[in-house]
């Protein structure tokens, strides 16, 4: 076990240093004057001792206030630069804490935001996004804390066993070897309590889960209709329930750990003061030798606990940083090319080739050897079943995925080979279940291309064109009222959402627009009014239009009809319809259900 847990440290050790890397980095000369603090309050105790004892030695043999003033100022001098130096360390720390964090949550934020999507179809990495976020933010700081701490109470100590060193060589050596059975113990408890976090880190991220269920807006509505709220109460209840049991064992067995390693440590203080005492009553020791060993004792045994509570945390730290550094290190998958510039795209057409793809962990192809052109300034609409996947074919053409077989085309050229960012530029989607940021209604149209915000005239045109005028206007701050309930703001209809989100997707100057499911949130009147004006707002640019509605998909130059991740049937509204295939069916039967409405 012991080899085991030398052997788990030492390979901690190259993401300590990254960590204190990234401490140096959000506060470095910050941490050069907590090092100096640390090192002067780490000296204060040993000085006191040795005022200490001068002073009772003067009043044994000298008594007067001559002799023992200048001991006692230098005590009472001590104490005040203690307390000053506590304040100010206190100070430096809270700030170090805030930079570091911020820091930490920067690095987090931009790693989670380079990860392809595949990262979010495994819940181990939800494991390690949770570690990373909950566990790790605060550890580079405390790392650092916990070594500063070691060193301090390090020195102290050092100083303090040189004191008993004068007296007799064993007396240090005393407290180290009834010291280091404790520490062993203490680590190996921590090695274990960082297991249990690990193996029950996907139960806390449900109890969160949960947690976020009962209490938040969005869910509130059903929760309360179908009766769900005590169902998923006690269902988080339980869980705690199990969690709490775990933990509380930890502490149990914490405790027993560091009383028994405690106790060892007394039974040498114990023994080193007893010899004390014995020199003393012989006469081979003054009075303030022996309260200068009892204080040495007192101090010595105060400072190695410390030094075993500073080497736990350093232990523990690392292990947890060590999570923090796993989730830093992962790579996405998704490598950009390089070819292409800011003309993207669409020049002639995008075009898919025999592409084949299953989502990471999937056990059916959403796609199996697809084939697809998308003509230059042309509006395509792909309809089908749920599942057939349409959606899927987004998420390739934005490169979120990569096809597993087959190639995707723009004008040519293989999309792994384009410049990612270039690309994404000239693109602009509506997505089946688009944000709701609360903000407000112009910052939620202009985050379709930020580098123009802030532009009224171009937000008031993206609104007109996605017909959200209307809506916007009824607010009561019109294109300045924050939407969604979080900061105060208004809120809107499932509609009204998504006409903010089409008018986030117009406001993108995009070449090429995708449209997954524009007017399913529509009523009649406004799916009428909006499609009796999107064939205007699409002249020059290429479309691609995924919907359940025939009524907005008829107004496409081509449709194409997916079944299992293959296209079967292919024209225009009344070439399908002359077909008499699926199409034609579904058509009539849409048609029918209008017609009985």
């Amino acid at each position: 076990m012991l080899i085991d847990q030398i052997a788990q440290f030492i390979r901690q050790l190259p993401a300590g240093r990254r960590a204190m890397a990234l401490v140096w980095k959000a506060a470095g000369w910050w941490t050069v004057l907590w090092a100096v603090l640390l090192v002067c309050l780490g000296l204060i105790p040993a000085g006191l001792a040795l005022l200490l004892r001068t002073l009772v030695n003067r009043l044994v043999s000298s008594p007067g206030w001559a002799a023992v003033a200048p001991p006692a100022c230098g005590i009472a001098g001590l104490w005040v630069a203690a307390q000053l130096l506590s304040s100010l360390l206190a100070w430096v720390r809270a700030l170090q804490a805030e930079r570091v964090q911020d820091e930490v949550h920067r690095l987090i934020h931009v790693q989670a935001l380079r990860l392809d999507l595949a990262f979010y179809d495994h819940p181990e990495s939800y494991d390690q996004l949770y570690r990373a976020q909950v566990d790790a933010v605060s550890q580079p700081l405390e790392l650092l804390e916990s070594l500063g701490s070691l060193a301090q109470n390090g020195l102290g100590f050092l100083v303090l066993a040189g004191i008993l060193w004068s007296y007799a060589a064993w007396l240090p050596l005393l407290l180290v070897a009834t010291a280091v059975p404790g520490l062993l113990m203490v680590a190996r408890h921590i090695l274990k309590e960082h297991h249990w976090h690990l193996d029950h880190t996907h139960q806390e991220r449900r109890a969160r889960y949960l947690d976020w269920l009962i209490t938040d807006q969005s869910t509130a509505a059903e929760l309360r209709l179908f009766d769900l709220g005590n169902f998923h109460r006690k269902a988080f209840e339980s869980l705690r329930e199990s969690l709490r049991e775990g933990k509380l064992g930890l502490v149990r067995q914490g405790a027993a750990a560091e009383l028994a390693a405690g106790l060892l440590a007394w039974t040498g203080s114990l023994a080193g003061l007893g010899w004390a005492l014995e020199q003393t009553l012989a006469g081979r020791l003054k009075l303030g030798d022996l309260l200068l060993c009892f204080q040495a004792f007192q101090q010595g045994q105060a400072l190695l606990r410390s030094l075993l509570a500073g080497a736990g945390k350093i232990y523990k730290s690392l292990l947890f940083v060590q999570n923090l550094d796993d989730f830093l290190k992962v790579e996405p998958a998704i490598l950009p090319g390089t070819a292409g510039g800011q003309g993207l795209p669409v020049r002639h057409s995008i075009r898919f080739e025999r592409v084949s793809f299953t989502y990471p962990g999937g056990f059916h192809c959403a796609l199996d050897e697809f084939d697809l052109e998308i003509p230059k300034g042309k509006v395509v609409a792909l309809v089908g079943r749920n599942g057939a996947g349409k959606s899927t074919l987004i998420k390739l053409l934005c490169r979120f995925y990569d096809a597993d077989e087959g190639r995707i085309l723009l004008d040519g050229v293989d999309l792994r080979a384009l410049d990612q960012e270039a690309m994404r530029r000239q693109i602009a989607v509506l997505f089946q279940e688009p944000v709701h940021y609360h903000a407000t209604v112009a910052e939620n149209i202009a985050f379709g291309d930020i580098g123009e915000f802030p532009d009224r005239a171009r937000v008031w045109r993206a609104a007109h064109d996605a017909g959200a005028l209307e809506p916007i206007e009824r607010l009561q701050c019109g294109f300045q009222t924050v939407l969604g309930k979080w900061f105060g703001g208004e809120e809107l209809s499932v509609g009204e959402w998504q006409r903010m989100a089409l008018a986030r997707a117009f406001f993108r100057r995009a070449a090429l627009i995708i449209l997954d499911e524009p007017t399913s949130a529509m009523d009649s009147w406004a799916e009428q009014d909006w499609l009796s004006r999107f064939r205007t707002l699409a002249a020059g640019r290429t479309a691609l239009m995924i919907t359940h509605r025939f009524t907005t998909a008829m107004h496409a130059d081509i449709i194409h009809v997916m079944e299992k991740g293959r296209v079967v049937e292919s024209g225009t509204h009344a070439q399908l319809i002359a077909l008499g295939g699926d199409y034609a069916d579904s058509w009539a039967a849409q048609t029918q259900e209008i017609a009985h409405a």
